[in-house]
């Protein structure tokens, strides 16, 4: 491949940038970099070198960082230099190495874009990284969207050299003497990326040696199917969720016969945190009973009559909160939950912001939801007479705009307590109760 020529086509054809616009290269000293700023700098493109040392090399950075500045005094080439404590900044985010460096280079090149108004970041990904970038997603299980690999661009970052194959550039560097220096820690496969590159791709390349190619050309093919995909799978979308306040409910039997079911279901739901793993699960609960539910880091899906029910964990305005154990405290909306065990005390406040409620007759997990019409319960006092919440709340002369910030606790769909207001007759304490559940509502 004569890359130089291929570069300048493929740079007319993309239309990464508009003539005259600057561009900032993000170069740290390796081949793939140095050889994609000798490109920039041979097709005569306006640009900037932004150069991050992350000091984990000791003298082997400064060195990198050297060869770039020189590179750019050569060149009379704007050099943007920065240095970062790594190490310092993983430790206290708690995240690993690469993924710190990769969140630190992107901030500063940022900020120097929008310092001296260069409008794009270019990064110098080739076709052997977009490959592992496919081979890892597939591995891992990431659905159609990990199929179409790198982007080429990605708002203001751009990949301009994402054609060409690694072979392509180590003969551009050969051939044009290009100076570069290597990264050692390359060479371990201590890196995910390095193993699958080290030990997975060669063995590839050797039953199959244009299989670098032969895996672009086909992520091309998947981005374009992938539009086509999403478009389907956002009408299924738009036809299945109902926006209830912050949750999502979705209809069960219009789920259930949605087909591929599992496909959908991991659209649906991996969004919210949920891996391919768990979708079996969530499949599960379209036949399980209320009360069910599975967990991601940041949300739930519950079973309750006849919906899934997306719903963030510890989220104040969630509509629906699963009660898994006491003791707890809860941020519902506008109110404080706090709920605990005590021994049945020897007299009852009438405190109506005060619930006691017979352990024996609870079966965890218990609800607490906004209530809705059509729910009925058996008011404390009445005799065991089934009266509709709503026309409770009538009754008690509840403003329509304080009707929405009504909660209920609702055992194996039962209502035990329209908090604030009146416990179930079926949940007060009786003689003989040895342990009582003691719920307590305040306002924030």
């Amino acid at each position: 491949m004569d890359l130089l020529n291929e570069f300048q086509k493929n740079w007319q054809i993309k239309k990464f940038a508009n003539p005259g616009q600057k561009i900032l290269l993000a170069v740290s000293g390796g081949m793939d970099s140095m050889v994609m700023a000798d490109l920039f700098y041979k097709c005569h493109i306006p640009i900037a070198i932004g150069h991050c040392n992350f000091q984990l090399r000791d003298q082997d950075a400064d060195l990198d960082e050297a060869l770039v500045k020189d590179w750019c005094l050569d060149k009379e080439i704007t050099f943007h230099s920065t240095r970062f404590d790594t190490k310092e900044s993983a430790a206290e985010w708690k995240k690993g190495t690469q993924e710190t460096a990769r969140i630190l280079r992107y901030e500063w090149l940022d900020a120097i874009c929008a310092e001296h108004k260069y409008t794009h970041i270019a990064t110098a990904h080739h076709a052997n990284d977009n490959v592992e970038t496919l081979l890892i997603n597939l591995f891992k299980g990431t659905g159609m969207s990990g199929l179409h690999g790198i982007p080429e661009q990605n708002g203001s970052i751009i990949r301009p050299v994402l054609f060409a194959a690694k072979a392509d550039i180590i003969e551009y560097c050969s051939t044009n003497k290009i100076s570069y220096r290597d990264d050692v820690s390359n060479a371990t496969d201590a890196y995910l990326r390095n193993a699958v590159r080290h030990n997975i791709i060669p063995v590839v390349q050797q039953l199959f040696p244009n299989a670098i190619q032969n895996v672009s050309e086909s992520i091309e093919r998947f981005t374009e199917a992938e539009k086509l995909y999403k478009k389907a799978i956002e009408q299924e979308r738009k036809k299945l969720f109902e926006q209830r306040g912050q949750d999502i409910y979705i209809p069960v039997l219009k789920l259930k016969h949605k087909q591929p079911l599992e496909t959908i279901c991991y659209e649906l739901f991996s969004p919210y945190g949920f891996t391919s793993g768990q979708i079996p699960h969530i499949i599960e609960l379209l036949e399980s009973g209320s009360g069910h539910f599975m967990k991601s880091n940041t949300h739930r899906v519950i079973q309750d009559r006849g919906f899934l029910i997306i719903t963030a964990i510890a989220e104040t305005n969630t509509d629906f909160i699963s009660i898994e154990g006491v003791p707890c405290t809860i941020a519902a909306g506008r109110y404080h939950f706090s709920f605990s065990t005590i021994n049945t005390p020897e007299t009852i406040s009438s405190d109506s912001n005060i619930a006691y409620i017979d352990m024996k007759r609870l079966e965890f997990p218990l609800t607490l939801r906004k209530w809705r019409l059509g729910d009925y319960f058996y008011p404390l006092g009445m005799d065991m007479k089934k009266k509709k919440l709503s026309r409770f709340l009538i009754d008690n002369k509840i403003a329509l705009h304080d009707k929405e910030h009504i909660w209920v606790l609702e055992c194996s769909k039962r209502i035990a307590w329209v908090a604030g207001m009146r416990l179930d007759e079926r949940f007060k304490i009786k003689a003989g109760t040895e342990l009582v559940l003691k719920v307590e509502v305040k306002m924030h």
